[in-house]
């Protein structure tokens, strides 16, 4: 088989006949399509690393605490899940998993963006909304295909000027962070759906000085003109 769903909310382990299946191409271990349960798997064990043909694995709605190490082996992985689970930190080797597009890493508890995911020049997703993140590295400027980039319920205090160099951005959330400005360089973000999604660029739930929130309604004209007059007083 290419796909296997593992489903019950008694789940507390991958069985060990699983990581026989080394054709296997989508591991599902989530409840979250279904319902709002949780399930009870608090790791996952170092022979994930033998799936080597996984693309897809969803473990959201657990209660991992940690992801090992081997988890970088998984060379073809396009699509990982792991919301909604008590992970405050990830491998370094995740930087191994070229190929990935999508990582979803919403409602755990990671207290900064981790460098490895800077190196995923494939990702076109990130999720890092309802986590404790104060910052945000400035090699995020890798990440030069990133559409979306969602951040909000964190505790940002700033944003690099960086960020600004991800010109593929369709869609970036900031609300509910600490945000008290905007760098400078913010309104060349052109590509955000500005006049189109009203959520594409969010800011709500910030302290936003500069610039002001009326000046953010605007879009990136607004921004641009924004700084521009404060270089010329």
């Amino acid at each position: 088989k290419k796909k296997l769903k593992i489903s019950g909310r008694e789940l507390l382990s991958v069985p060990m006949q699983v990581f026989g299946l080394d054709q296997l191409q989508v591991l599902e271990m989530s409840p979250e399509r279904e319902s709002c349960l949780r399930y009870r798997m608090e790791q996952l064990t170092p022979e994930i690393g033998r799936l080597r043909n996984l693309t897809c694995l969803y473990v959201d709605s657990n209660n991992l605490k940690k992801i090992p190490a081997e988890i970088g082996t998984l060379s073809r992985l396009e699509r990982l899940t792991l919301s909604n689970n008590s992970l405050s930190s990830l491998p370094a080797e995740m930087g191994a998993l070229q190929r990935l597009q999508s990582l979803h890493l919403a409602n755990n508890s990671l207290t900064k963006l981790p460098a490895p995911l800077c190196q995923l020049r494939s990702l076109t997703f990130l999720d890092v909304s309802d986590n404790k993140i104060d910052t945000i590295p400035s090699s995020i400027r890798h990440l030069e295909k990133l559409e979306t980039l969602l951040l909000l319920f964190n505790s940002l205090k700033s944003l690099p000027e960086d960020v600004c160099l991800l010109r593929n951005l369709h869609t970036l959330w900031l609300g509910n962070n600490h945000l008290r400005s905007l760098p400078a360089a913010f309104g060349e973000l052109v590509n955000l759906d500005w006049g189109y999604n009203y959520c594409s660029c969010n800011f709500e739930g910030n302290p936003l000085e500069s610039p002001p929130p009326e000046v953010c309604s605007r879009g990136p004209e607004g921004i641009t003109d924004y700084f521009s007059s404060l270089r010329r007083i």
